[in-house]
């Protein structure tokens, strides 16, 4: 009898839940507090496909997107300006995202991303996320 090995069950290294599109998530009126503050934590269903943070804000400014609360607050993060004119999809794999404004003032902002049928549990360890913020990738 043959094996079956083709049935294979939904996860992170599974290539079909990132082929197909994803399921909408979108969420709005966010805001990142000053920095110095706590962090503002977005949690999503479901693990994402790609993600974009849309800048809602007429006052110039940078947020701090961190893929844990230590990635906010330390050098493993990414910054997304107001005053840039577009925003990109970003291709990301996250249960989860961390922000703080980069200065005293808050950042208001918008995000739309594509979900995958991936439970976000998949992503934890014992240790907490994977992407915990001390392995260079905050």
């Amino acid at each position: 009898m043959a094996l079956q090995n083709w049935n294979t069950r939904v996860g992170l290294n599974n290539v079909g839940s990132f082929q197909v599109s994803g399921k909408p998530f979108a969420t709005g009126s966010c805001l990142a507090p000053a920095s110095g503050s706590n962090t503002l934590k977005i949690t999503f269903p479901k693990v994402t496909k790609w993600v974009q943070i849309i800048p809602d804000s007429e006052e110039l400014g940078d947020v701090r997107v961190g893929f844990s609360h230590a990635g906010t607050i330390g050098n493993n993060h990414f910054f997304v300006n107001v005053s840039s004119s577009t925003s990109q999809a970003l291709d990301l794999k996250v249960s989860e995202l961390y922000f703080v404004a980069a200065d005293s003032t808050t950042f208001k902002f918008n995000i739309v991303a594509g979900l995958t049928n991936i439970d976000a549990s998949s992503v934890e360890t014992d240790e907490g996320p994977n992407w915990k913020g001390s392995d260079g990738v905050g």
